[in-house]
C-alpha cells in the first residue's frame, strides 16, 4: 500500500467512525462514551435475572436489557453491570447507571423525580394458592376457579378484578392488608387470592411453604395492570433512544418473545382459560 493509500484509508475510515458517532442516537448521552451501563439489584432473583449474573443475558430483565442494548447498538463488552438499591434508586439525584431494571413500577409519584422509559412488561394478575388445594383438584380453569373461597386487600382493586375476571360463587373476605390476607391463607379461612405475577412469585416461594401460582390472566385482561419502567435519572437525555429501542423491540414481536420464554415457559405458570 502506498502513503497516499495508506492516508486516503485512514482518513475514510475516520469519516465513517466519526459519522456513525454523530448519527448514534445515544452518542455523548451515556455514563462512559461508547458503553451502556445498566444496574439491577443486589442480589437479582429469578426470573428476573438467573443464577444473579445479568451479563449473561439470561431471565427476563437481563434478556430485555440485552435485546436493548443491541438495538441502541451497544453489544458484549460495550455493555457494563452495575449494583444499585431499589429505594436509593427511586430517589432524585445522579446515578451510577444510564438505565436500572428492578420491576420498577411507573407512578405519578416517582416519575417526578426520575425519568421511566416506555414501559417493557405490563403485569399480568396471578392466582396464588397452596397444594393442598391444588391436590383437592383446583386448576387453571375459570370453572374451577370460581368455587374456591377467595381472600382480598379490601383497600385496592382486587375485589373488582375477582369479579371481573372470576365472578367467585361467594363473595371474598376482606382483609386489611396483604400480610393478612397471607395470613388467611395460612390458617385455610381462604383457598387463593389474587396478586400481581411478580408479587405471587415471590409469594410462592418465600412467604408461603406450600405456595403455588395455579395460573395468570394476561395482563390485556386486566384493569390498569402495573407497568414496568426502565429507570433512569431525571432529565436523561437518553430516555427518546431507549424508549425508540424498546418499542422497536415490541413492534418486531421480540419483546413479547422474551416474555413468553421467561416468565410463561421458565416459570411454568398456565394461563388460565
Amino acid at each position: 500500500m502506498t502513503i497516499r493509500m495508506f492516508f486516503a484509508s485512514a482518513a475514510l475510515m475516520a469519516f465513517a467512525t466519526t459519522t456513525y458517532a454523530d448519527g448514534h442516537c445515544a452518542a455523548g448521552k451515556t455514563l462512559t462514551e461508547g458503553k451502556l451501563t445498566f444496574a439491577t439489584g443486589n442480589p437479582a432473583y429469578y426470573p428476573w435475572v438467573i443464577d444473579d449474573a445479568p451479563e449473561k443475558g439470561e431471565g427476563f430483565e437481563a434478556a430485555v436489557a440485552k435485546a436493548v442494548a443491541a438495538e441502541m447498538g451497544f453489544e458484549g463488552e460495550n455493555v457494563v453491570w452495575v449494583r444499585a438499591g431499589f429505594d436509593e434508586s427511586i430517589q432524585p439525584g445522579a446515578k451510577n447507571f444510564d438505565v436500572n431494571l428492578q420491576q420498577f413500577s411507573i407512578t405519578e409519584d416517582r416519575d417526578k423525580v426520575v425519568d421511566f422509559s416506555a414501559p417493557y412488561y405490563s403485569s399480568a394478575m396471578a392466582v396464588l394458592t397452596r397444594q393442598p388445594v391444588v391436590d383437592n383438584g383446583a386448576n387453571a380453569t375459570v370453572a374451577s376457579l370460581k368455587g374456591l373461597k377467595w381472600g382480598a386487600d379490601a383497600n385496592t382493586t382486587a375485589v373488582p378484578m375477582l369479579t371481573g375476571l372470576i365472578g367467585p360463587d361467594s363473595d371474598p373476605l376482606l382483609y386489611n392488608d396483604n400480610v393478612d390476607v397471607i395470613e388467611a391463607m395460612k390458617a385455610n379461612q381462604i383457598d387463593a387470592a389474587m396478586f400481581d405475577l411478580p408479587t405471587a412469585l415471590y409469594l410462592a416461594a418465600v412467604t408461603l411453604e406450600d405456595g403455588v401460582i395455579l395460573g395468570q390472566f394476561p395482563a390485556e385482561r386486566s384493569q390498569n395492570p402495573d407497568q414496568f419502567g426502565m429507570l433512569m435519572e431525571e432529565g436523561n437525555p437518553l430516555k427518546a433512544c431507549v424508549d425508540e429501542a424498546i418499542e422497536a423491540l415490541r413492534a418486531s414481536g421480540e419483546l413479547a418473545k422474551i416474555e413468553a420464554t421467561w416468565l410463561y415457559e421458565a416459570t411454568g405458570v398456565p394461563v388460565i382459560e
